[in-house]
């Protein structure tokens, strides 16, 4: 079956949520990075969905899914889809963004989470402290000022790179895909287009009660701020650890697919069945 044929579509009051959804045995869902979708993930699928129901939604706002018309929290949307299709509870594998959806599920929705995979995140409020993530923020604030959509989006192909190398330095497919979800998710919205998502309070602060595992993938020359968000939410839960995947960035799923793949295999392999 190829990708196309296995979205699956969930209606809901405020618009169709997409999502991959293929193989069965234990639960997995894989969580997309900000502004991307559901495609960072085909090097894994393939594999994973040998002995796992894998679904790999697409969220509020990115890629196929619907725009949000009114006040809403990514995790709600996960919760709903999971509930909707009578699924649970998962391991919840995520990066950045994903990493925090996932997080944000422990603390909200708990009994649907049986353990949690993260990359370049900690919680859903960030904390950036380095001059080289600032600074990449600072430019792609400018260029949103500007109404410069294309500065925006080459600020933040930065974070694909890290703050060690340049773009240059990194597979030529792996950009190209990260900038061509960028740009159909950002074909999506609008300038002056408010931000309506609703933020899931004191998440650090409540972060020590996740008891489920928790395991961080970190690309090694990430940034330093994602590396440090990863490792604070690892050595704040009752069971945490972190695994390395040397000379990847932010997204060490797509620059480092096979290494990505047994981590999280080996990882999937040792949490207790539901």
């Amino acid at each position: 079956m190829s990708a196309a044929s296995e979205l699956k579509f969930f209606e809901t009051d405020d618009g169709r949520l997409v999502h991959r959804d293929t193989g069965e045995g234990p639960l997995l869902v894989l969580l997309h990075g900000g502004f991307l979708d559901h495609g960072m993930w085909d090097d894994q699928v393939p594999e994973l969905s040998r002995h796992h129901r894998v679904i790999v939604p697409d969220a509020r706002g990115h890629g196929g899914s619907a725009n949000a018309t009114r006040p809403f929290r990514h995790t709600d949307d996960l919760a709903a889809l999971l509930r909707h299709l009578d699924a649970g509870p998962a391991v919840l594998a995520g990066v950045s963004m994903g990493a925090a959806t996932a997080v944000d599920t422990a603390l909200e929705h708990p009994d649907l989470v049986r353990a949690l995979v993260v990359g370049g995140a900690g919680t859903s409020e960030p904390e950036f402290d380095d001059p080289w993530a600032q600074g990449v923020l600072a430019a792609q604030a400018r260029a949103l000022g500007a109404g410069d959509i294309e500065g925006w989006t080459d600020a933040f192909m930065l974070f694909v790179a890290g703050p060690h190398r340049t773009l240059d330095n990194v597979d030529r497919a792996v950009v190209a895909r990260v900038r061509e979800m960028t740009v159909r998710t950002l074909s999506k919205h609008s300038g002056g287009e408010a931000d309506p998502r609703v933020p899931v309070p004191d998440t650090w602060a409540r972060a020590a009660g996740i008891a489920v595992p928790v395991l961080a993938v970190n690309g090694s020359i990430d940034a330093a701020d994602h590396l440090a968000m990863a490792r604070r939410l690892v050595r704040t839960v009752a069971d945490g650890r972190e695994v390395i995947v040397e000379g990847a960035a932010h997204y060490p799923n797509m620059e480092k697919p096979d290494v990505f793949g047994r981590i999280l295999g080996d990882f999937l392999a040792a949490v207790p069945a539901p």
